[in-house]
């Protein structure tokens, strides 16, 4: 089995900041540092420092040579990453005091994706290799049905949430990964049971990962549901939260763990991420999370 990671390469340019700017407001940053991220670009690193071989499939612009050395550094396969003209995505991200951020970002070349790369990278891969998606890159309904009618096992981070969603067939995937804001955007409801009662009814052969901050976490499939708490820690930064969860949680899949023991390590996993700056960089490795308490 074989891990493919089409997704984002971001450089993150992030403030601190004492409270999340509000319109009209002109306010000092308190400081400012440059992080190699992006949803797929972290979720990769997880992986790979989790211990599972990962590809990671994706652009980066003019700039970006950091990225492919931070990939090529955390130990992702970067054979499928190309650089192109132009601007490497990028985020602009707010961290107030209490260690929250609010992000917006930039597509630039992660929205540069052709049928055609995607045609050539695709056919490098089998039935039950496994692709990871998000929402950060262009052609992504494309990328599922070509994975699809390759038997792969899809897995997807519907994030950001937006109307190229509308046009993904998400009965096509395997494990939907989502926080409590997607959930919500993709079903209308906000209590999480009722997430999970929609999104089974919607989806009902798609297994379910809802996270929801500090309430934890739950799978759910046809037949089952487990829930897992959070590790309380003092959080700087929850940037990388969700992505190394997300990382250590497949990671947990190929190892053949059972889905209570892969959700507890990857809330501990998680919460080792948040109690440190970055993104990329904030992620541990296995045998630091193998050792937390």
């Amino acid at each position: 089995m074989k891990i493919l990671n089409f997704g984002s390469l971001n450089l993150d340019y992030v403030y601190s900041v004492d409270h999340m700017i509000m319109a009209g407001e002109t306010m000092a940053s308190e400081g400012m540092n440059t992080f190699c991220g992006g949803k797929g670009l972290n979720q990769s690193i997880a992986l790979a420092k989790a211990g599972v071989p990962v590809f990671h499939a994706g652009m980066i612009g003019e700039e970006g040579e950091i990225l492919l050395e931070a990939c090529e550094k955390g130990g992702v396969d970067t054979s499928f990453i190309r650089k192109i003209p132009g601007k490497s995505g990028h985020t602009i991200i707010q961290v107030d005091k209490n260690g929250q951020n609010c992000i917006l970002l930039y597509g630039g070349a992660n929205r540069s994706v052709t049928k055609k790369f995607v045609d050539e990278v695709l056919e490098r891969f089998a039935a039950d290799d496994i692709l990871l998606l998000q929402n950060e890159v262009n052609l992504v309904d494309y990328m599922i049905d070509k994975a699809y009618a390759k038997k792969m096992m899809i897995i997807m981070n519907p994030s950001p949430y937006n109307n190229v969603l509308d046009n993904c067939d998400l009965s096509k995937i395997s494990l939907l990964l989502l926080n409590e804001i997607e959930g919500w955007q993709l079903t209308g409801e906000k209590e999480a049971n009722k997430i999970l009662e929609k999104l089974r009814c919607f989806y009902p052969e798609t297994k379910v990962v809802l996270t929801l901050g500090q309430e934890g976490s739950i799978y759910q499939d046809k037949e089952t549901q487990h829930r897992q708490g959070i590790f309380k820690v003092n959080a700087v930064d929850t940037t990388a939260a969700g992505d190394t969860f997300t990382g250590y949680f497949i990671a947990s899949i190929t190892w053949g763990m059972p889905i209570p023991e892969g959700l507890k390590l990857a809330a501990r996993a998680s919460a080792i991420a948040v109690s440190r700056d970055g993104a990329a960089d904030s992620i541990p490795p296995k045998a630091e999370v193998l050792e937390y308490e």
